[in-house]
C-alpha cells in the first residue's frame, strides 16, 4: 500500500477486503483470534483459493488457473 488512507493505491486488495468482508462477514462467529485465524484460514485456502470462480481468470479458481499457467509454461 502507499498513500495512508488512499484505497486507490491498492485496488486488488481492496476488492479483496470487500469480498472477505461480504462472503465471510455474515458467518463470522470467532471468540479469540486464534479462530479468527482458524476461520480466515479455511475461508481463503479451503474455498477462495481453491473453489470460487474469479471473472478476471476466465471464471476459474486461482488454484485451477496456477495449474492450468505451470502447464502451459512447461509445455
Amino acid at each position: 500500500m502507499s498513500r495512508k488512507g488512499d484505497c486507490w493505491d491498492n485496488a486488488m486488495a481492496e476488492s479483496f477486503f470487500k469480498t472477505l468482508k461480504v462472503e465471510l462477514g455474515s458467518r463470522f462467529t470467532s471468540r479469540s483470534r486464534q479462530q479468527t485465524c482458524r476461520e480466515l484460514f479455511e475461508y481463503i485456502e479451503g474455498f477462495y483459493n481453491t473453489r470460487r470462480l474469479h471473472s478476471g481468470i476466465a471464471y476459474r479458481s486461482p488454484a485451477e488457473y496456477e495449474r492450468l499457467v505451470a502447464f502451459q509454461e512447461a509445455a
